[in-house]
């Protein structure tokens, strides 16, 4: 090597070692900016999430003595209760079931409406998108409501159908689970359609168009294609509706009628009629329990689908 080249490979090493110094604290600088700006959101979740939630975890291992005495010990009774009683097994079930057949019949109705709008390119589509979520303008009370209007034994349906001679006695759609499905799908449809639009990414009309060349028709070329690749916005809609729904208190205490028992009820009648405080907090560990087992359940099929 000669004495310029020599000359030359030095100085490159001595400029490239200040650049990679200030790449460093470049680098430095915004992880600590990033930080700094995840503060504010960290403080609020503690505050508003993270810390009631383990006061609730710790008030399940105390004792609820009648009348709002809680006695504090650390005990796994309180939570062994609720799991050794067949009532609230049956609670449970009917928690769990009212979830799973309400986010399936919501995916059936929202599935065609999402994939339309997800599709169109009419000029009207921003319009039909706000349409379809209009709903979440108004509360989940007036709706609630709404549907106690429609499904009671003196409703509009009822009514209807009894004088069109299509029935000769009510429907009891009012105070049973059927009714409360029957609200819960259409007050969370709006929910199941903005994820299986926002979930819907995956889907090309190029492979569609491709299949449909091969010679498949419209019902084959559903199946294999179009079906499997929305399957994570449909995962994500499912799982969105199934929480909100096994969460929900509002619909199943009205349209209910009492009569329809789960596990936001009975935390409800636990910390407001008997004042048991540490019952109810056993309550919500189980449906915390509930939500963990159905989230892992999802990110397993989650991980498989992205996988295949």
């Amino acid at each position: 090597m000669s004495t310029t080249q020599a000359i030359s490979t030095r100085e490159a090493s001595g400029r490239a070692k200040p650049t990679g110094t200030q790449e460093r604290r470049t680098a430095r600088r915004n992880r600590l900016t990033s930080g700094g700006l995840l503060v504010p959101a960290l403080i609020g979740l503690t505050i508003s999430f993270i810390v009631p939630m383990l006061w609730m975890i710790r008030m399940a291992f105390n004792e609820g003595a009648g009348s709002g005495v809680v006695i504090e010990t650390f005990t796994l009774q309180t939570i062994l209760d609720p799991l050794t009683d067949s009532y609230y097994w049956w609670v449970i079930w009917n928690t769990f079931s009212m979830g799973v057949i309400s986010a399936t019949l919501c995916i059936i109705v929202s599935y065609p409406i999402a994939l339309f709008l997800t599709r169109t390119m009419s000029r009207w589509k921003g319009i039909l998108i706000a349409i379809a979520l209009a709903p979440l303008l108004t509360s989940d009370v007036v709706r609630t409501y709404g549907w106690m209007v429609i499904l009671s034994n003196d409703g509009i349906l009822n009514t209807a159908l009894m004088n069109l001679g299509i029935i000769s006695s009510p429907l009891q759609l009012a105070n049973n689970m059927s009714g409360v499905i029957i609200g819960l799908v259409q007050i969370f449809m709006p929910y199941a359609i903005l994820a299986m639009i926002s979930g819907f990414g995956r889907l090309s009309p190029q492979l569609e168009e491709a299949a449909s060349s091969l010679g498949a028709n419209r019902f084959t070329t559903f199946l294999r294609i179009t079906l499997p690749l929305s399957l994570p916005g449909i995962l994500t809609a499912f799982l969105l509706v199934f929480v909100l729904s096994i969460s929900t208190f509002v619909t199943p205490r009205l349209l209910g009628g009492g009569v329809v028992q789960v596990l936001a009820t009975s935390i409800y009648d636990q910390t407001t009629e008997l004042l048991n405080w540490p019952f109810a907090a056993a309550l919500a560990v189980i449906l915390l329990i509930l939500f963990g087992t159905v989230v892992g359940l999802y990110q397993a099929l989650t991980k498989k689908l992205e996988g295949e």
